[in-house]
């Protein structure tokens, strides 16, 4: 296994660390400080085992397939950890949350069926232009979104839940745009389905 498909694989099993720093609201103080530099680490694995892939020629078919799964998986637990914390401290604002995280499961479910389709004749579709920009706000987003949840209870944190809510409706637009994109240009797929 080359190293940019051992740093996919670290960037799942961070997922579950961060998950258990980002899950209790008040496990102990700096636990959301914890769980925000795990998540930064994670992210940044994802920028760099692509680079690292396309430098040396290491693309492969599994790194293709591993890679946008490890993504939603840390996107995704972000996104659900904030829930019980945007609901307790933010009341209706948990709705813009809440939502992103459903709009973004369901295309995240779409784009993956296709996939397998895809991956049942025997070809591998990569990630998107359209789908990367996505996951870049995403990626911002959410690094704003737990910065707020660190420093909760402050004016500092109700700026960066603010500015973290409009960027994750920006990326929840990006997610429906490039998921009806991705169906749209692999349609011939569901149209050949037995």
């Amino acid at each position: 296994m080359n190293l940019p498909n051992k740093l996919t694989l670290a960037r799942m099993i961070l997922v579950f660390v961060f998950a258990v720093f980002a899950f209790p609201l008040n496990l102990f103080p700096g636990c959301g400080w914890i769980a925000l530099g795990i998540y930064i680490i994670a992210s940044l694995t994802d920028a760099l085992d692509g680079h690292l892939a396309r430098k040396n020629g290491q693309v492969t078919d599994f790194g293709k397939f591993l890679d946008p799964l490890a993504d939603k998986l840390l996107v995704n637990t972000a996104l659900i950890s904030l829930i019980p914390f945007m609901f307790v401290y933010y009341g209706e604002l948990a709705q813009i949350v809440l939502w992103g995280t459903l709009i973004n499961l369901a295309r995240e479910f779409a784009v993956s069926g296709i996939r397998m389709l895809a991956a049942g004749s025997g070809k591998v579709i990569a990630a998107g232009k359209l789908g990367k920009i996505k996951m870049v706000v995403q990626t911002v987003a959410l690094v704003v979104l737990l910065t707020g949840r660190a420093s909760h209870a402050c004016l500092f944190s109700q700026i960066c839940v603010i500015a973290g809510l409009v960027l994750l409706g920006i990326a929840t637009v990006l997610a429906v745009w490039s998921g009806i994109e991705y169906i749209a240009g692999n349609k011939h797929l569901i149209k050949n389905m037995k």
